[in-house]
């Protein structure tokens, strides 16, 4: 009998990092053409290439979690994300599958396993959970009896005659507890405010009951992060759903390469310490030709929101300044990343000064890969911004070596771009 022919190891794929940034791009839905009119069904097919949509309460501007929709979709009715994601549906639920995030909600789950992590942590006998089981029964019960609630509706019944032992802030860190055990789920919000329901409330029973081992969700995830990044390093794929799982990570790994899932690759420059650092690309991952898209990025968009790949890929050194004292900040309170094409051309910082219905680009930058040419594709998007955001005007400040060349493009072909002055622009 002859010996059965030995598994040969995969090779190992090279790219450019050109090729590379394509690749992400496209794998985010940066190459699709927007549509002329936003449907359900569009949101959806977003979700489906980015998995999760981080929520951020930041609203200068536009709150972190419209953004991506609009930068891959254009303008669209933020009211049709209020109906998706804010009210009760039966698609998306909140999670922290990255930081706090819509998810959708037959990935319930996949969670199980994060939320056990939380659960083990918080029994230990000298945890916040242990000392204060009482206020996180108390929030089950009032659940139970009363159905979703705000946090204001509990505290207008906050049981202030049973003793010392209730504080306020106690019980929204109940809340939050009792959220990321997955005892409780988040049955919409109200503006921005959110309800809180106990899981079998809001979750399907099916859900809630299904079992999926920890290593099986860890490997479904990974898979999934590899899909949406296009090609990625360990650690990309990791931040991607917030791993920490080393071991669980490797072992995903290796199963994926496996079943041809994900291929070993090469990305030229990608390097740490002199060294390369090792890829794997998502069997369906395509390298365009080209990207031909401009589009105004949210901080906490996939595409940047993990800074080791931002630098890496797109050679974007990016530090939110919101908590930067305003005479100390480089770019802006929240500057927004610009990509033209396959490159991060500049950020900008915009306010919405809905008095004066007026879009404020607070500043401009160019980015080490950005040029002049691509004010023009900068001016677009701004105008887009301002038309999604239901504003009649653009003002641009000075500040910022890109602001000369991006009023410019604004007011070619005659449109009325406003003035302002930043405060910076009078310290320098």
């Amino acid at each position: 009998m002859s010996a059965a022919p030995a598994t040969l190891a995969p090779v190992t794929e090279t790219y450019s990092a050109a090729q590379a940034r394509r690749m992400a791009l496209a794998a985010q839905g940066f190459t699709r053409a927007r549509p002329a009119a936003v449907a359900p069904r569009h949101v959806h097919r977003v979700m489906d290439r980015l998995g999760v949509l981080q929520i951020d309460s930041v609203n200068v501007f536009a709150r972190s979690h419209y953004m991506p929709l609009f930068s891959r979709l254009g303008a669209y009715d933020p009211a049709l994300l209020d109906r998706m994601f804010h009210t009760r549906t039966t698609h998306y639920i909140e999670y922290l599958a990255h930081e706090a995030t819509f998810v959708p909600v037959d990935d319930w789950p996949l969670w199980r396993f994060r939320m056990d992590d939380y659960r083990r942590r918080w029994e230990k006998p000298d945890s916040w959970a242990t000392a204060n089981r009482r206020t996180l029964d108390w929030i089950r019960d009032e659940l139970a009896a009363r159905g979703p609630l705000r946090p204001v509706d509990l505290r207008d019944d906050a049981p202030r005659e049973r003793g010392s032992w209730w504080d306020w802030d106690d019980a929204k860190l109940a809340l939050e507890h009792l959220w990321r055990t997955g005892d409780v789920a988040i049955s919409g919000r109200r503006g921005f405010e959110r309800i809180y329901a106990l899981a079998e409330q809001v979750i399907p029973a099916a859900l809630r009951e299904r079992v999926v081992p920890r290593q099986d969700a860890i490997r479904e995830l990974i898979r999934r992060a590899a899909r949406s990044s296009g090609i990625a390093t360990a650690s990309d794929l990791a931040d991607y759903y917030r791993i920490r799982d080393r071991p669980s990570i490797t072992a995903a790994l290796a199963d994926l390469v496996d079943t041809g899932e994900i291929v070993p690759a090469h990305v030229r420059g990608w390097e740490r310490g002199g060294r390369p650092l090792a890829a794997w690309r998502h069997r369906d991952a395509v390298v365009p030709r080209s990207v031909r898209t401009a589009a105004l990025l949210t901080p906490f968009d996939p595409v940047v929101w993990f800074r080791d790949r931002a630098l890496r890929a797109f050679d974007l050194d990016y530090r939110i300044e919101i908590y930067v004292p305003a005479h100390k900040r480089r770019y802006g309170y929240y500057s927004l990343p610009v990509l033209v094409g396959d490159r991060i051309a500049a950020r900008i910082d915009l306010r919405a000064d809905r008095a004066s219905s007026t879009l404020q680009v607070q500043s401009a930058w160019w980015e080490p890969q950005g040029h002049r040419d691509d004010a023009e594709s900068i001016a677009i998007e701004i105008v887009r911004a301002a038309t999604w955001q239901g504003l009649e005007h653009v003002s641009v400040s000075g500040w910022g070596d890109a602001s000369d060349a991006v009023r410019g493009a604004l007011g070619a072909g005659g449109r009325t771009v406003l003035r302002h002055v930043h405060p910076r622009e009078l310290s320098h």
